[in-house]
């Protein structure tokens, strides 16, 4: 005997206009998290080329450091002037100038003649992912219900490592096609310029879909576009003319967003809610994630694999980033963001100190590199790979859900910027100094140093982050 659950038209219509709306909220994210693509694809794409770049333009460990770390100095003034002009523009509108500048960056790096014209090619790409990493989780908290901010916030770091191991599977097909990153392939050019063409097909994408994205509903009722927004938000879901009540009061005798904001008043001391976002930024470099994805060839090539099997390595690495993203979306609103992070730091201090033990006590070849004996390199793999899986749990997504969420509307894009602009700086440092430190005291001493960022990330976090899961934006 069977039973069968009957439905009123009016349930009916209530669940499909609650799938339209999780479909259309879901849809929205996803367009603003193709920019978190493109600065995971664009971050990943100059681990295959590092050597390659050195030898095309001849220049040092130094200098090559520099054009590989070059964009991040454009990421970071991207990052800072992108709150500004999305607060005075719109979010969309910097968004579309941001594809545009990616499309830009990814022909231009491809077809520079000399380390000064990659260098500018670099940092036109850095101006838009640094906008796009302080924009795409600024859109995002803006649009998402609360009760489903943090999974969809987390589509951005999920973009960024999916943007990561598509640039280190291109990489591998091109090395693969071309027998290496300085080889011929095809038209002529070296394989290490198709791995940066290669950017232009996200970039055509992101353009197109933010040309079909409204504008942030929060944007519009701080602009007077109340009816525009609450259109929004009807399809969003919720009570539309609530929202947008709740929206109206918060801002209520606020003044058009500025930096001045962000200070204390009447002093010229940051507020503490942006120091603590700020403090996240510089931790989440500091533990040196970036390293692993910038130079991870040049990283594993040190401890003595040929640069075909460092390349695979670095897609076992992609692989391990994505699956272990998985886990902290469906957590992250459930756990919420405090212990993910704490979990997360004490994973990567233990993981660090074995990489750093691992390469003290190996012994040296005659050219410098360690030479690790089965064990001893199974250990460094597995280390590596387990503190991919600690970060990606944790500081990699629920950093940027807060820095989306954390601040009171009349400092969000500012704060963001301000934030963004200390992510992208401590990013630039850490990765500009790796060459000359992995010169000075060899692969141990640097993992040991981000280590000891990673235990004193501990405590910040226990004694000066709040939980934000299940707040609305105005409750902030």
């Amino acid at each position: 005997m069977t039973t069968r659950v009957l439905q009123t038209p009016g349930t009916t219509t209530i669940v499909q206009a609650a799938r339209a709306s999780s479909t259309y909220v879901v849809a929205l994210s996803s367009v603003a998290a193709i920019g978190g693509f493109l600065f995971g694809f664009d971050s990943g794409v100059i681990n295959g080329a590092v050597d390659a770049l050195g030898h095309a333009f001849g220049t040092r460990a130094g200098t090559t450091g520099f054009a590989v770390a070059s964009v991040l100095l454009g990421c970071a003034v991207g990052a800072f002037v992108a709150g500004t002009v999305a607060d005075r523009h719109g979010r969309r509108p910097t968004m579309l100038l941001n594809a545009v500048l990616f499309l830009i960056s990814a022909v231009a790096s491809g077809l520079a003649d000399s380390a000064a014209v990659f260098i500018a090619s670099r940092l036109v790409g850095g101006l838009a992912i640094g906008a796009a990493s302080v924009l795409a989780p600024m859109y995002i908290s803006e649009v998402a219900p609360s009760h489903v901010r943090g999974r969809l916030g987390s589509l951005q770091q999920m973009a960024i490592v999916l943007g990561l191991f598509g640039a280190f599977l291109s990489n591998d097909i091109l090395v693969r096609l071309a027998g290496g990153a300085g080889a011929t392939l095809w038209l002529g050019a070296p394989a290490w310029r198709w791995m940066f063409w290669m950017e232009a097909v996200p970039s055509v994408a992101f353009l197109a879909g933010v040309l079909l994205i409204p504008e942030s509903p929060r944007f519009l009722v701080a602009h007077g576009r109340r009816n525009d927004a609450r259109g929004i938000f009807a399809r969003i879901g919720g009570d539309a003319e609530a929202l947008v009540r709740q929206i109206e009061q918060s801002l209520r005798g606020e003044h058009q967003p500025r930096l001045s904001d962000l200070f204390v008043r009447g002093t010229r001391r940051f507020a503490p809610v942006v120091l603590v976002g700020m403090g996240l930024a510089a931790f989440q470099q500091f533990v040196g994630i970036n390293i692993i994805f910038y130079y991870g060839e040049v990283l594993w090539k040190s401890a003595g694999a040929t640069e075909q099997w460092a390349l695979r390595i670095n897609l076992l690495t992609g692989l391990v980033n994505i699956l272990a993203t998985i886990p902290a979306i469906a957590l992250i609103d459930r756990a919420g963001r405090k212990p993910l992070l704490v979990v997360g730091s004490a994973g990567m201090a233990v993981t660090l100190g074995v990489m750093a033990v691992v390469f003290a006590t190996a012994k040296t070849g005659a050219n410098g590199t360690p030479l690790l004996g089965h064990a001893a390199a199974v250990t460094g793999l597995t280390a590596a790979n387990l503190y991919i899986v600690a970060f990606a749990m944790s500081w990699g997504p629920v950093m940027w859900v807060l820095l989306g969420e954390m601040f009171p509307n009349r400092m969000r894009g500012a704060a963001l910027a301000v934030s963004g602009a200390t992510n992208w700086v401590t990013n630039f440092a850490v990765t500009v100094t790796f060459l000359p430190l992995l010169n000075a005291v060899g692969l141990a001493g640097a993992y040991a140093l981000y280590a000891v960022a990673a235990v004193f990330s501990l405590p910040f976090v226990l004694a000066l982050v709040r939980e934000t899961r299940g707040k609305t934006l105005e409750q902030m």
